[in-house]
């Protein structure tokens, strides 16, 4: 497929990291531009003026939005290597539970981690009871995907290794452990061990002070 590829995003953005691994897993030559979430530029306004967020992919001077419309849009455009499920259903299915992990499971869990008090513990119940889902999904499988490599859903719950210990530290909570999530941390386990993800893992200390960052600044506009 012709046409430049560039990737506007940051390094601290589980996000950005499901869109490299996606054009990483094609195969796409990309040119990356790394922008300052709490300093917006004006590259970011111009092609998101609507989020304001990263990650955009601009393919042949056309921007896309939004991480998992991303993820869609470059497994049809790019033949190697389908991310999503040839069958129908399957596929519908995939991005109804990537939707979910979105606006469930990860909104859930930030909020368990910058809630106080009663509100934490109902928080945490809540992240726990969704994330239950997730691990009764994976049993009896390796990846997500169903096969014996990763997929579209394998991205999309890729914040799971990536930053969930990291939101259970600033929070000062925890959610999974090996006895009631034991499908889910081997999964997690198996997925950093590709090569191809483990080469774009964010530095643990860099996620550390971005969430420690973000944690404390929803609790000051609380107050």
């Amino acid at each position: 497929m012709a046409g430049a590829v560039k990737l506007i995003g940051s390094y601290t953005s589980l996000f950005c990291t499901r869109v490299e691994w996606a054009l990483k897993l094609k195969g796409v030559q990309y040119e990356y531009v790394e922008d300052d979430v709490f300093n917006k530029s004006p590259l970011l306004l111009k092609h998101n003026p609507v989020h304001k967020k990263v990650p955009v992919l601009v393919h042949d001077d056309k921007p896309i939005p939004e991480s998992l419309v991303i993820l869609q849009y470059i497994d049809e455009t790019w033949n190697d290597n389908n991310l999503l499920p040839q069958d129908s259903y399957e596929r519908a299915m995939a991005h109804f539970w990537a939707k979910f992990t979105d606006e469930k499971c990860l909104m859930e869990t930030f909020t368990a981690a910058w809630k106080e008090g009663e509100e934490k513990e109902k928080a945490i119940e809540s992240a726990k009871e969704s994330l239950a889902f997730l691990e009764k999904l994976i049993q009896g499988k390796k990846f997500f995907s169903g096969e014996d490599k990763i997929g579209y859903l394998d991205l999309a719950m890729g914040w799971i290794p990536l930053c969930l210990d990291i939101m259970e530290e600033v929070g000062g909570m925890k959610l999974v452990d090996g006895e009631k999530f034991p499908s889910l941390l081997e999964w997690a386990q198996n997925f950093t061990e590709i090569p191809l993800i483990k080469e774009r893992l964010p530095p643990r200390d860099a996620l550390f002070n971005y969430f420690h960052k973000i944690v404390g600044l929803k609790r000051s506009n609380k107050h």
